[in-house]
């Protein structure tokens, strides 16, 4: 362990490895997150186990609750949306892909799983699926269309102070896999809408670009096409993200679309009077037309360096600034037999002390909100999602950066929530006490959370 003083912006600044994080507008402690793991984590045992008597009484409860049609499920329009009380200002967002698919959801592994040559049906010594990553998911590889996955995520994302999600996306046409990835965005959006959380659109432009047998012909009439699909599809959404009052739309460079004079065009498909702010990659934006409004960092070989050298020579330009935080990256496309995408470069996550460095970085004063990159991505080792290998470490690490009262604990009940989801996925009777549950999860209830699910497991056989 090692400390160091440092002075920017006329304010003094303390880092301390994994041991003090210095976040924006407010100093957070991280000496509770967890700083080493097993290699193989496991869900651990209920800190708090309640009598059979107790338990007994919580189901006779609940299932009374079923039986006079007070399905909380019933009303997901109307329930109130779930609060967290976060100390810290600063806006956080996760990247976030919806890519996968998995053969229990959808009869088959998706390529995101498998790339090339590996097979999640193979489990390994550990019980681990044999999959496209150097990491595991802690519940299992799964499905982007899931409704058990995204009420999880999301559920995780609330408890660590999380407020959005920027959804990477392949335009509109039904090519390759983009297809899927639009229809599984689109499914996300309710259940968004429904515990609150933001959401936006990243645009990957080389799509405009890949020619296939349909009507639309040219590259700026592709690209038309998918920002008229964004406006007419997201931009209706009260929870579509806004900076600054504006909607805003990331792209992912742009690499090919890189002319103005291509972007005006392309911007007349919006409306006068709502106007998106489009968002380049770093060092980006001043090449391209007025239309964009600023940028965002992204995971770099050189990490800090990139941290400083954009704070210091592009965000203060920008109207808009995104700040990034990442655990490292090391991409599994060489080993997967991918050749699209290789980077042979890796940033190790040093057991989160990468992680740590990213969000300790002063700068994110001047940066409008902050992109987690990423939350999921598994072939390029970016996510912070709960794996076996770490568990919950990036996401306690959130809690304590974003000043939520929330702990792991809270994350634990979410995910056994999942589990009993997938145990008990055939019968109606304990789906109908989930349901339940997670409105519960929404009213900050999460003692009665593990109440219904201790129940569950104690009295299984009876339901």
């Amino acid at each position: 362990m090692f400390n160091f003083f440092t002075k920017r912006n006329g304010r003094a600044l303390v880092l301390f490895s994994l041991s003090l994080i210095v976040a924006c507008e407010k100093d957070v402690d991280v000496s509770n997150s967890q700083t080493t793991q097993s290699p193989h984590y496991q869900i651990p045992a209920y800190k708090h186990v309640y009598s059979d008597s107790t338990l007994k009484q919580v189901l006779k409860e609940e299932l009374s609750l079923i039986r006079n049609g007070k399905n909380n499920n019933l009303s997901l329009k109307t329930d109130p949306a779930m609060e967290i009380d976060k100390s810290n200002p600063k806006k956080v967002y996760v990247h976030y892909l919806p890519w996968f698919q998995s053969k229990p959801h959808d009869g088959y592994w998706g390529q995101h799983w498998t790339m090339a040559n590996k097979n999640p049906d193979i489990i390994d010594e550990n019980g681990l699926n044999e999959i496209a990553s150097y990491y595991n998911p802690l519940i299992g590889p799964y499905s982007s269309s899931d409704p058990d996955l995204q009420e999880y995520h999301f559920l995780l994302m609330k408890l660590s102070g999380i407020d959005g999600v920027i959804f990477d996306w392949y335009g509109c046409r039904n090519i390759h896999d983009f297809g899927l990835m639009k229809s599984a965005t689109e499914t996300f959006i309710t259940e968004l809408e429904n515990i609150d959380l933001d959401f936006s659109i990243m645009y990957e432009d080389r799509v405009a670009y890949m020619e296939v047998t349909d009507t639309i012909n040219n590259h700026i009439a592709r690209a038309q096409a998918d920002f008229r699909y964004i406006k007419d599809t997201y931009f209706t959404s009260p929870n579509y993200q806004k900076i600054n009052d504006s909607k805003i739309i990331s792209m992912f460079g742009p690499h090919h679309l890189n002319n103005a004079e291509d972007w005006n065009t392309i911007y007349n498909v919006f409306d006068v009077n709502d106007q998106p702010a489009l968002i380049s990659l770093w060092g980006l934006s001043h090449t391209l037309s007025e239309h964009f409004k600023g940028e965002f960092l992204w995971v770099a070989p050189d990490h800090l360096i990139a941290h400083d050298y954009y704070y210091q020579t592009y965000a203060e330009n920008n109207e808009i600034t995104i700040g990034s935080a990442y655990p490292g990256f090391k991409s599994f496309y060489v080993d997967g037999g991918w050749t699209e995408g290789i980077n042979l470069w890796e940033l190790p996550e040093n057991d989160g002390l990468t992680f740590v460095e990213s969000l300790n970085n002063s700068s994110f004063e001047s940066a409008d909100v902050i992109q987690i990159v990423t939350w999921n991505d598994f072939g390029e080792g970016t996510m912070v999602e709960p794996t076996t290998q770490f568990g919950f470490r990036y996401l306690t690490m959130l809690q304590e950066y974003t000043g939520t009262e929330h702990t792991e604990d809270d994350l634990l009940t979410a995910t056994r929530l999942y589990e009993s989801r997938k145990e008990n996925a055939s019968n109606d009777t304990i789906q109908a006490m989930l349901d339940n549950s997670y409105m519960y999860m929404k009213e900050l209830r999460i003692e009665r959370v593990n109440m219904v699910l201790q129940a569950i497991e104690l009295y299984q056989n009876e339901l």
